[in-house]
């Protein structure tokens, strides 16, 4: 298991440094590892996707279980570090691993070929909350999730009705998981280390998954970009609203039930 020395020889022998603008932060802590791969409990006959390998600390746990590992890496020169590293003992892809804000890239679609799978991975901080919504939202294929993410993000995936934390990510998680927070760590953890906390983070998908639902993301979407905003006014007039529903509430105080109600009479998008 790679440590910090050895995580900044390897950058260093390439003339590299952390780059702020992919949101690097090299996970080097051994007992925070430890966790996440106690927790994922990786089996040989798996296949992993892990985004922003880095320099392939959690890449190397994940090949010693013997699991099948696809990796996808924005920054060229980690990408190059790693082939030179791993070779073929992964399949790597050199991209950005959503195509836009609700689709993952083809490539890692062509590689996965809509074979069960789980992400495993310390999340580059901006591609964490659309990459798990887009997961859950249009990969079913996708058996579950132990990742690292900003604490904040770790808080909107379990925020309760009436909290200030609750947005779209919520309602598109819960809808469609069990998320349990099994660590919060330091930033001392990390290399650099960021200004925010993290936390590792457990997403189970429910049994029978539920499907798809292009309206009630619309719904959502569209009451929480007014969230200070009574539903009438940010839904607009027009809304169906159920019979007896009370129009002057805001967005963070709906259940998930209530949503479900509220995108069954909406008009289909």
């Amino acid at each position: 298991m790679q440590d910090l020395s050895t995580i900044k020889d390897l950058l260093s022998s390439r003339g590299l440094r952390p780059k702020h603008r992919f949101g690097q932060n090299f996970l080097h802590d051994h007992n925070a590892m430890r966790t996440l791969m106690r927790v994922a409990n990786v089996q040989p006959t798996e296949t992993i996707l892990e985004i922003g390998p880095g320099t392939g600390t959690l890449t190397e746990c994940l090949l010693d279980t013997g699991a099948r590992v696809v990796a996808c890496e924005l920054d060229h020169d980690l990408a190059a570090l790693l082939r030179d590293r791993l070779g073929t003992r992964i399949t790597l892809i050199e991209a950005d691993c959503l195509q836009d804000k609700h689709t993952l890239h083809p490539a890692i679609v062509h590689a996965l070929d809509r074979n069960p799978f789980r992400l495993i991975a310390n999340l580059p901080y901006a591609a964490a909350t659309p990459l798990i919504a887009t997961l859950l939202e249009s990969h079913p294929e996708c058996q579950g999730m132990v990742i690292t993410v900003q604490r904040e993000v770790a808080d909107r995936l379990m925020a309760k009705p009436d909290t200030s934390d609750i947005g779209p990510l919520t309602i598109t998680a819960q809808l469609r998981a069990a998320i349990t927070r099994v660590a919060t760590l330091n930033p001392g953890c990390f290399w650099p280390a960021p200004e925010v906390q993290s936390a590792i983070v457990q997403i189970t998908p429910h049994t029978p998954r539920f499907e798809s639902n292009p309206t009630l993301r619309t719904t959502v979407e569209t009451a929480f970009q007014q969230r200070r905003k009574q539903l009438r006014n940010s839904l607009g007039p027009d809304f169906p609203f159920p019979t007896g529903f009370d129009t002057k509430r805001r967005p963070e105080t709906l259940s998930i039930a209530e949503w479900i109600d509220l995108a069954n009479h909406a008009p289909p998008t």
